[in-house]
C-alpha cells in the first residue's frame, strides 16, 4: 500500500439511527483489508463517538478515513456551532446536550475524553459559527 486508501462518508444530522453507518462500514472494510482487529476496535470507537457528536452538535459533516501503511487518520468535519471551550469538552462528563438528547441515552460527556483516548492523537481546529474539523491517527506498527 504504497499510497493511502481514502474512504468518505456523510453523516447525517439530527438522525440517531443513522449515526454510526460509517463506523460499522470502515470496521468492514479494515477488516477486508486484513488490520489487526485490536486496531479495527479503536478506530470504529473513535468513529462512532465523533459520528454522534456530529449528530448531537452540528447538524451531521463528514469523515474521511485514509488508510496508509502505518497509521489510519480520520478527519471529521462539520459546520456546526464550534467547541467554545475545547479544554472544558475535554473533561469526561461534561457535556452541552440538551435534555431531549440525554434522554435517548446520549450526551453523557464522554464522546471527546473516548476519541482521544482510543487514539494515538488527536487534533481539534474549532471556530465559533464555522464549525470544526478534528484528525485522529491511529498508529498500525
Amino acid at each position: 500500500m504504497s499510497e493511502a486508501i481514502n474512504f468518505h462518508y456523510v453523516v447525517d444530522g439530527d438522525d440517531f439511527t443513522s449515526a454510526g453507518e460509517a463506523s460499522v462500514d470502515i470496521k468492514r472494510k479494515l477488516r477486508q483489508l486484513g488490520v489487526d482487529p485490536a486496531i479495527i476496535r479503536r478506530v470504529s470507537i473513535a468513529m462512532y463517538e465523533g459520528e454522534v457528536n456530529m449528530v448531537i452538535h452540528a447538524e451531521g459533516g463528514t469523515v474521511d478515513v485514509n488508510v496508509y501503511e502505518d497509521k489510519i487518520e480520520m478527519i471529521l468535519s462539520d459546520e456546526g456551532p464550534g467547541i467554545a471551550n475545547v479544554e472544558l469538552a475535554m473533561k469526561a462528563g461534561f457535556s452541552t446536550a440538551p435534555d431531549y438528547v440525554r434522554s435517548l441515552g446520549f450526551g453523557a460527556g464522554m464522546g471527546l475524553p473516548n476519541m482521544k483516548s482510543y487514539t494515538d492523537g488527536m487534533e481539534i481546529d474549532t471556530k465559533i459559527g464555522v464549525g470544526t474539523t478534528i484528525t485522529m491517527v491511529v498508529n498500525l506498527k
